[in-house]
Formats: structure tokens, C-alpha cells, sequence
């Protein structure tokens, strides 16, 4: 889960496997041995005090007091006592952890080697129903002016489940040939040879491109000298399927052995079903590039979602967690309220997974989306699926329910799953313009849904039930979906 970050060349916090049980530890990532310091040396000077936990802050963050001031210090449990590195620049003040003084029986040690470095997961260090009263305690403080929610959703076994890996590559400094995610707030590369979230076969996957580019004369693209090949490698699995989807993004179009690097990996991995090289020669931290060929199969792959088969591109957005899904869709539908008969507006509708998902139990659906690729994905895979009563459109999803209302037209039920950042007030007034019966509202970022909710109960509409769904274990991150229905 490699996250786009401005360079630094400070090195990032380190530690390593805790035991709940012990007392006074301090950890350091190499070997997987305890040590006696904790962390990374830095030129900046700190200053050093003992806190106690009073909570976590929504991202997981242990709450401690110092000097007057809250502060917040990543991987501190509540209850814990701790010594902690505290860093002032200014009026800018932040800590970190040094060593658990006293442990809480929450902390477990993370099976992941790279946890500490790598910052993609944020919850290893709490046991598993830790991490889900953390985030069913969350979204309770958050929709509390609305409701009391569901328990969570949560996942059988909470590995594993990502569809879509991105690895990066580079040279060490040794010129060694090394595959990972970046480090915290770096783009320093930790080489990794498995990452607990993505899908195995997906790692084994960059195993074998690694173990090529050792004995090939293909070279990592180097971000300073900007010369080299190979920057990243997208797969995506279908789940389901079984088919899988290779996708090598490189600085040049001129692929020197192609043909020898395709026929190496479909015998190493037959189970690739395509293969594509997509061109990205900006210094950005945007992964894919607009140019794209196809090396090997059709250029896409299939996979099945609720009974429903949908077509997926490279850049296709495709929930990652398919098996959290089901669940998340299955309430969304539920919410819904669907008899045969209503007319239901799909916004945001992307490649039309949810639309076409809640078209067999609609009477019509209307699914809009800004993007014109995941239109033309979402008609194709509305065919491929032989549903009849649904329609896609590209444009803007306000304006069109604008022009609904200004016509007289109605919808029923509006299902929105907007991005992080939440809708804003142009588009959630067009819904209230619409007057739809019921709302259902998919986030995956509850802070900004519940600053949508207020929006919406001002004006007409009652939250009747909220649903947590655990998409995303291991991480801080949680899924949302809530029913509004229109005041009468």
C-alpha cells in the first residue's frame, strides 16, 4: 500500500515485535531481536519524557498530555505507560515512541517483518477485536448526533484480501536490484518480499520480475538520474476469477526484450492471464501514465461481485477487499428498500458495480460518473451482465439531478459513494433539489460523511440506520454506510 510522498531524506521510525506481556521493552526492526533503543537516531535534538495513554485519536494514534499540550504518538496504546522522544521546531511539537514502560493487553506483535518501516498498516500492534471496538468505537463518537450504529462488519481473517498490489522498485546503495513500498514519508524503498494484505500469488508475482531484472540487463528506474526502465508493477487478482492482470509501469515505451520477459514470466506464471505496459514519463508520484499497450492476453480481466460479473481495466476503480464488499453492497441494497418498482440514481457510479448490483431488485437505474473510461466500463459491463434497466452516463452527477428536478422528473432512491474527501454542498443540494424518498450514503471516510449527514438533516431528511463495514484491516481506515429517508 505504498502512499504518495514528497521526498525526505530523513529515515523513518522503526520497532519491532512487541509482546503484550513484557514490561520496559524497546525494539529495533533488524534481526527481530529486542535492543536497547528503539527507533532512529536523529540530528534533531529531542527531548525525552514518560507519558501515560489516555486514548486513540481517529487514526490510531495514542492521545498523551505533555507540558499542557496533546499530543499524538503513533503506535502507544491506551493505558500504556511510555517514554517517548518529543520533537519541537517552532511552535510545531510531535513525539515518539522510545520504549513501553507498561504494556496494554491489546498489544500483540505484528506478524508483519516490515511493519514499523513501512506505515501502509497503521493497527498491527492491537490484537484483532482491539482494532475492531477502536473503529466501532470511532464511528460511534462520530455519527452520534445521528444514531447509535451497527456493530461492525468484520472480516474472518483479515489478511490477504487486497485485489490490487503496487510495488516499486530501485537499486540499493550497493546497486543491488530491490522491490518494496516506500518508507514513511520517504520515497525510500524497504525492500519487501511479502506484504500481509496483498493477495500471495501477487507478491509471488514480483518475486519472480525481482529475481529478473537481477539477471537481465533490464534496470529499476532511478528517480534522481532519471535514467532506467522499470518504476512499478501493478497486478490485480480476480478473487473469484483466478485471472490475473500484470501491469509493468516503465519511463519508456522502448521495451528491450520484451518478447524474452513475457514468455519467462507466463512460464514462471501461467496463471497470468494479460500483461501490459503502461508508460509514465512524469516526475510525479501519479503511478500510471496515459499511454498503454498490451503485452500479452486482452488487456483486461474479469472478476465476480455479488453475482455479477464485471470487466476490469488498469486504471478501473474496483473495491480491493471483494469479500468485505458483498457485505458493504448487500446493506447498501437492503437500505435501499427495493420492491421492483423504483427509479434509483447511481452517483458516482464508477464501472457501475453497485448500479448494476441494486438494478435487479430496482424497477430503472440511472448511473452517473464524471470519468468517461468508467462509463464505457460500466455500458460494458452492464451488457456483459444482460441487464436491461439500467443506463450510464457521463457528467456530473449534481447537475444531472439538477436537470431531473427541472423537469419534473423524480428518483426514488439516490445511492452515493463519493471519494475521501466527501460531496460538497453543490452536489448534496441537487439531491435535496431531487427530493428522493431515501438516501443511501457509502463513504469510506466517516468523518466527512458525518459532516455530510448534518447537511442532509437540515434539510428533510432523517438518518435511520448506519452500517460499519471493516474493508480495510490492519489499517485505521473503515467503510460506512448510512439510510436517510426524506421527512414527511
Amino acid at each position: 500500500m505504498s502512499k504518495r510522498m514528497k521526498k525526505s531524506k530523513n529515515k523513518t521510525h522503526r520497532a519491532d515485535q512487541h509482546s503484550g506481556k513484557q514490561n520496559s521493552t524497546q525494539y529495533n526492526q533488524s534481526k527481530g531481536k529486542h535492543k536497547k533503543t528503539f527507533g532512529h537516531k536523529r540530528s534533531q535534538k529531542s527531548i525525552t519524557a514518560e507519558v501515560t495513554c489516555s486514548g486513540l485519536n481517529d487514526e490510531g494514534k495514542g492521545i498523551v498530555q505533555w507540558n499542557g499540550k496533546q499530543l499524538e504518538v503513533p503506535l502507544l496504546l491506551p493505558g500504556e505507560k511510555a517514554e517517548v522522544n518529543i520533537f519541537q521546531k517552532g511552535r510545531s511539537v510531535h513525539a515518539e515512541l522510545s520504549r513501553v514502560i507498561s504494556s496494554a493487553e491489546e498489544r500483540v506483535d505484528p506478524p508483519c517483518p516490515y511493519y514499523y518501516e513501512c506505515g501502509g498498516c497503521q493497527l498491527q500492534h492491537m490484537s484483532n477485536q482491539a482494532q475492531s471496538r477502536f473503529k466501532q468505537k470511532t464511528i460511534d463518537t462520530l455519527m452520534k448526533p445521528y444514531g447509535k450504529p451497527e456493530p461492525i462488519l468484520t472480516m474472518d481473517h483479515p489478511y490477504d484480501y487486497r485485489n490490487k498490489s503496487h510495488t516499486t522498485f530501485g537499486l540499493n546503495h550497493n546497486r543491488q536490484v530491490i522491490g518494496g513500498l516506500y518508507a514513511q514519508n520517504t520515497h525510500e524503498i524497504i525492500p519487501m518480499d511479502r506484504c500481509l494484505i496483498h493477495d500471495p500469488k501477487a507478491d509471488e508475482i514480483v518475486q519472480t520480475i525481482k529475481d529478473y531484472l537481477k539477471n537481465s540487463k533490464m534496470q529499476p528506474y532511478n528517480e534522481d538520474t532519471r535514467q532506467g526502465f522499470l518504476r512499478h508493477v501493478l497486478i490485480k487478482v480476480g478473487k473469484v476469477s483466478g485471472e490475473i492482470m500484470v501491469v509493468l509501469v516503465a519511463a519508456s515505451s522502448e521495451f528491450k526484450g520484451k518478447k524474452k520477459f513475457v514468455k519467462t514470466m507466463r512460464q514462471a506464471h501461467p496463471d497470468i492471464t494479460t500483461m501490459l505496459l503502461n508508460v509514465n514519463k512524469r516526475d510525479t508520484s501519479v503511478v500510471l501514465g496515459d499511454q498503454e499497450q498490451v503485452l500479452f492476453g486482452k488487456g483486461t480481466i474479469t472478476d465476480t461481485l455479488c453475482g455479477l460479473e464485471f470487466e476490469i481495466s488498469s486504471k478501473s476503480f474496483y473495491q480491493i477487499n471483494p469479500v468485505q464488499t458483498e457485505k458493504l453492497y448487500g446493506k447498501a441494497i437492503e437500505m435501499a428498500g427495493l420492491t421492483g418498482e423504483e427509479t434509483v440514481i447511481d452517483a458516482y457510479c464508477g464501472i457501475g458495480t453497485i448500479g448494476l448490483v441494486a438494478s435487479g431488485k430496482a424497477g430503472k437505474v440511472i448511473g452517473v460518473e464524471a470519468n468517461k473510461d468508467a462509463v464505457r466500463d460500466a455500458i460494458r459491463n452492464s451488457k456483459r451482465n444482460g441487464v436491461k434497466n439500467a443506463r450510464f452516463y457521463q457528467g456530473d452527477a449534481g447537475e444531472f439531478m439538477v436537470e431531473m428536478a427541472a423537469r419534473g422528473e423524480q428518483a426514488d432512491v439516490v445511492i452515493m459513494d463519493p471519494p475521501r474527501s466527501g460531496s460538497d454542498e453543490a452536489f448534496l443540494s441537487s439531491v435535496v433539489k431531487l427530493q428522493p424518498k431515501r438516501i443511501v450514503y457509502v463513504s469510506c471516510n466517516p468523518e466527512t460523511q458525518a459532516r455530510d449527514l448534518e447537511y442532509l438533516v437540515k434539510n428533510g431528511f432523517n438518518v435511520e440506520g448506519i452500517q460499519p463495514v471493516d474493508m480495510f484491516p490492519q489499517t485505521y481506515h473503515v467503510e460506512s454506510v448510512a439510510k436517510l429517508v426524506r421527512k414527511v
